[in-house]
């Protein structure tokens, strides 16, 4: 919190970037549902990472190199696992048969519900980790401090690395979406319409108010951002466990990107086939982090360096090495 209050200059640079980007998204350049071009997305994907990369600047004038670096690492540890979970979204527009002019609204609203879910989950954590340091230990000659949580959130990191690894591509193709708890939900309080109305999330049929199937899939997607959430918070933790402001900051500039990452996703798909791998890495090298920092401590330039690589590589390995077309 003390950065928060140190820095409200910063603070005010953040909160008036995201307001005003959120109403020009929403009330000017998508205030009609259409769907979004690859020139589109590619625009929207430089105005976003271009923003973000101008706030680290801010940070780093007013904050230092390693704050800069812890953001930096925050932001593409984020946008990285983002990536992973942008392939379900895929498939569960397809599982729904969402028209593609609606995309862009269902993940704007899927995303403001993320801005929500991150702050609780964040400062809730920071509090967490600070309440759960065990008094100092001398094991072998190391005075150690030992924090539970970090320890926990690092060897569940490890585990969801190796599973990831291991993962099979087709484990979510055949899942059926109407079993999520985000649908469920919906079905509970609401009667649903067969039929998708233009961008509505309700219609009149019959003289009877509905839900459309486009709340479905909000639900449906903000459940799944919920579960990601649970990967990507604990990882980014590793970077700055003391800090909300960086670790927020970070992580809002790196998921409000993804709208446009979504659009270029779904038509690039075989420049990220082996990205699976590299997140894989990422995740087990940052449990590893957290496991060991009271021992050792890796700092946030060589984990940021680390992240680099591991992302670039993996980029470069898809490319290299595209996944051959099935043929049945």
């Amino acid at each position: 919190m003390d950065n928060l209050i140190n820095h409200p200059g910063l603070l005010a640079i953040f909160t008036v970037v995201i307001i005003v980007m959120l109403l020009l998204d929403l009330g000017v350049f998508n205030k009609n549902s259409h769907a979004v071009t690859n020139k589109e997305a590619i625009s929207w994907s430089v105005v976003w990472i271009g923003l973000s990369m101008l706030f680290s600047g801010f940070i780093y004038y007013y904050m230092g190199v390693e704050k800069f670096s812890q953001f930096q690492s925050a932001y593409w540890i984020e946008k990285a696992l983002s990536v992973d979970n942008l392939f379900v979204f895929i498939l569960v527009f397809g599982f729904f048969n969402v028209p593609k002019e609606n995309h862009h609204k269902v993940l704007f609203w899927g995303i403001i519900g993320a801005l929500i879910m991150r702050a609780i989950f964040i400062f809730a954590g920071v509090e967490l980790i600070r309440m759960t340091y065990l008094p100092e230990v001398d094991i072998l000659g190391y005075s150690l401090r030992i924090n539970v949580v970090m320890t926990l959130f690092g060897i569940f990191l490890i585990y969801a690395g190796i599973k990831s690894w291991f993962a099979k591509p087709d484990e979510d193709e055949n899942k059926d979406f109407n079993k999520s708890p985000g649908a469920k939900l919906v079905h509970k309080f609401f009667n649903v319409s067969k039929n998708y109305d233009g961008d509505k999330f309700f219609t009149i049929e019959n003289g009877k108010k509905l839900a459309t199937p486009l709340l479905v899939v909000v639900a449906v997607i903000e459940f799944t951002d919920l579960l990601f959430a649970v990967d990507s918070i604990p990882a980014i933790f590793a970077i700055a466990p003391d800090d909300p402001f960086i670790l927020y900051t970070s992580n809002i500039f790196a998921i409000l990107g993804l709208r446009a990452l979504y659009f270029l996703l779904a038509n690039f798909i075989h420049f990220f086939s082996k990205l699976k791998f590299g997140l894989a890495i990422i995740l087990t090298f940052i449990g590893v982090k957290m496991v060991i920092s009271p021992l050792y401590h890796i700092d946030s330039l060589h984990s940021l360096m680390i992240v680099g690589g591991v992302l670039v590589l993996s980029v470069l390995a898809s490319v290299m090495f595209p996944e051959k077309a099935e043929t049945h």
